[in-house]
C-alpha cells in the first residue's frame, strides 16, 4: 500500500469532483425545469425578481453543499482504504446527486405551487 499526500489526495479529488460539477448542476436544473412545468400555469405567476433571487442564492448554497464531497474524498483517500474508495467514490456522487435533487423538489415545489 503507497501512502499519499494531503496535497495529492486534494488535487486527485479536485480533477474528480469539478468535472462531475456539471452533471450535478445539470440534474438540479432539470428538476426544477420539470417542477416548474408541472405546476404551471400557476408557476408562471411565482416569477418575479425575488423568486429569480431566491434561486440563485439556492444555486449558490447547492454548489457550497457539493463541496462536502472533498471532505469525504480526501479523507478516504488518505486512509487505509484509498484503492477500494477509488473504485467506489461514485457513489457518493449519486446518492449526492439524489439527495440535491430531492431537495431541489421540495424547494422549487413550495416555491412554484398553486397557491390558490
Amino acid at each position: 500500500m503507497t501512502e499519499i499526500a494531503a496535497r495529492d489526495a486534494l488535487s486527485d479529488a479536485i480533477r474528480y469532483w469539478e468535472p462531475r460539477r456539471i452533471l450535478y448542476n445539470a440534474a438540479l436544473l432539470l428538476v426544477v425545469a420539470v417542477t416548474y412545468c408541472a405546476n404551471l400555469p400557476y408557476s408562471r405567476a411565482t416569477v418575479n425578481a425575488d423568486s429569480l433571487l431566491l434561486l440563485f442564492v439556492l444555486a449558490v448554497l447547492a454548489n457550497v453543499a457539493y463541496c462536502a464531497a472533498y471532505a469525504v474524498d480526501v479523507v478516504a483517500q488518505i486512509s487505509a482504504f484509498r484503492g477500494r474508495w477509488l473504485r467506489m467514490r461514485w457513489m457518493l456522487l449519486v446518492v449526492g446527486v439524489l439527495f440535491a435533487g430531492v431537495l431541489a423538489h421540495f424547494f422549487s415545489g413550495g416555491l412554484f405551487a398553486n397557491l390558490s
